[in-house]
């Protein structure tokens, strides 16, 4: 498919759903539009596969979508390629777009950003509450935050293994027009079940009214945190840039993120001290080091209760399945 015609089923399908571009013209302009697999199986869901890469950073308001009398919109961001020569900007955008699946209701507006020179591959399902429900059966009970959400239901969620390699594998299969829906259908739930899965193991706290202004400020303590695994986790540093009482705050982050906030710290660490290991080929104690353990037996213990064995089994065996 050339871009011209990526660019009209796009254009057709944001009609559809009833959120026109028109009015974001000039902006996706600076998209070059890789990849692009819209799969209609309305009225319970529609799947958008894309790859996007912006020519300069740069944010549109998406209005909300009313094609859905009652719905949700589940994106999984699952491949981040890092341009060559980042600028301190440009990290700090990268960061921010790491693999992870947001969840958000379709009837409210949200800020959709295109970092420059930063490949993303996307997998949404827009899909409705009153089908996801029947799809989680009497579970759902587990998940009422996300059936009876109002305007404020915003949440993160980390991109498990599973949950990884299905998004891998529907981004890069081809797929004939034989059976093309029963396919994404398939592979749609499939994800589905594992997001959930990991959905029951959020921390549960109480939701409550989310303004936009208290989101960016979640976000705002998120994205210190992101930027400071390497030095010790100084709460009342991230609380008073927030500008609220730390009771407030960890319930609105426990509640976006799944985690409190030294446990998504803890995460995060863990997550870059597995890619130190795999990619840079770093020694236990170097990654230990590097991630600012004074205590290499605390970071080998902390290893083994994320990802099950102590770090140089865990490099054995990643060595040898790879």
């Amino acid at each position: 498919m050339s871009y011209i015609s990526k660019k009209q089923e796009m254009n057709y399908w944001a009609e559809r759903l009833g959120v026109p571009l028109a009015s974001s013209g000039s902006e996706l302009e600076m998209l070059s539009l890789h990849e692009l697999k819209i799969v209609d199986l309305m009225p319970e869901m529609l799947v958008m596969v894309r790859s996007v890469m912006a020519k300069q950073t740069f944010c549109i308001r998406r209005k909300p979508i009313t094609a859905f009398e009652n719905g949700i919109s589940i994106s999984f961001q699952n491949i981040i390629s890092s341009p060559l020569n980042a600028t301190d900007i440009d990290k700090k955008a990268l960061q921010q777009t790491q693999p992870h699946v947001r969840i958000i209701p379709l009837n409210i507006e949200s800020d959709v950003s295109f970092p420059k020179d930063i490949n993303i591959q996307q997998i949404t399902i827009i899909i409705s509450l009153d089908y996801l429900k029947s799809f989680v059966g009497k579970d759902h009970v587990k998940f009422d935050y996300l059936f009876f959400n109002d305007k404020t239901l915003w949440i993160e969620e980390f991109m498990s293994p599973e949950i990884a390699e299905v998004a891998n594998e529907i981004s890069i299969t081809k797929i004939s027009d034989t059976l093309s829906d029963a396919y994404y259908r398939l592979k749609s739930l499939e994800l589905l079940f594992y997001l959930f899965k990991n959905l029951s193991t959020r921390v549960h706290v109480p939701h409550q009214h989310l303004s936009k202004y208290e989101l960016k400020l979640v976000y705002d303590v998120r994205d210190k945190i992101a930027a400071s695994i390497n030095r010790p986790f100084l709460q009342n540093e991230l609380v008073q840039s927030a500008g609220m009482n730390v009771i407030k705050l960890r319930k609105l982050f426990t509640q976006v993120f799944g985690k409190g906030m030294y446990p998504y710290y803890q995460h995060l660490r863990m997550k870059e001290a597995a890619r130190l290991l795999r990619e840079e080929h770093l020694s236990v104690s170097e990654t230990g080091y590097q991630l600012g353990f004074s205590n290499l037996s605390y970071f080998g213990r902390l290893f083994e209760r994320h990802y099950g064995s102590k770090p140089k089994k865990w490099i054995q065996k990643n060595m040898n399945n790879s």
